[in-house]
């Protein structure tokens, strides 16, 4: 007999939100119970009672993280009645993943990718897959015609260009010079 788990209470939810935001500033690989518990005002009995576990709080916080992604992307495609094509559709998320505000939330993605591939088992798995997934899904949503091994590459190509540009970007902070880089790759 399958079991769900109960919707989440008003505490844990922010908790989960407080816990977001602190990760948002110090990362995840060195995610320790107390200060964490003590900067958001709690405990770590109470962290490990509502998310089970260390991990269970770090697949919370990744699963948190993706949301946030997840309605980016969603807000970009609901926007329209026709597919606009991936080199508008590209430019936007350049756009919103360029953006100064996001930098934290960008960062964080990072980690929880790298961390995804070297350390596949426990509270990263699969995230690396399944955001490459999410993004290969949306672009091919966008793609006026999104079927065959070209329209595969067009939209591999716009990924990995976005990606490549946002690891140089946080890397260097020269928003200048990878904007220039992804608006000359998309013009191509």
């Amino acid at each position: 007999m399958a079991t769900t788990k109960p919707a989440p209470s008003a505490r844990e939810t922010e908790l989960l939100e407080a816990a977001y935001a602190y990760s948002l500033t110090h990362g995840l690989a060195d995610l320790s119970l107390r200060p964490l518990a003590a900067a958001i005002g709690s405990s770590p009995r109470v962290l490990l009672f509502l998310f089970g576990s260390k991990d269970g709080l770090i697949r919370a916080l990744l699963a948190r993280a993706r949301s946030d992604e997840l309605d980016l992307l969603q807000k970009i495609t609901s926007q329209y009645d026709v597919p606009p094509g991936l080199e508008v559709v590209a430019t936007e998320l350049w756009t919103w993943l360029a953006a100064e505000e996001r930098r934290p939330l960008m960062k964080l993605w990072v980690e929880a990718y790298g961390r995804s591939l070297v350390a596949p088992d426990g509270p990263w798995t699969d995230f690396a897959r399944s955001t490459v997934d999410d993004w290969l899904d949306l672009l091919k949503s966008v793609q006026a015609e999104p079927e065959g091994a070209d329209a595969q590459a067009r939209r591999t190509g716009v990924l990995a260009i976005l990606r490549g540009g946002l690891l140089d970007l946080l890397a260097t902070g020269d928003t200048d010079r990878t904007t220039a880089a992804i608006q000359q790759y998309l013009a191509d």
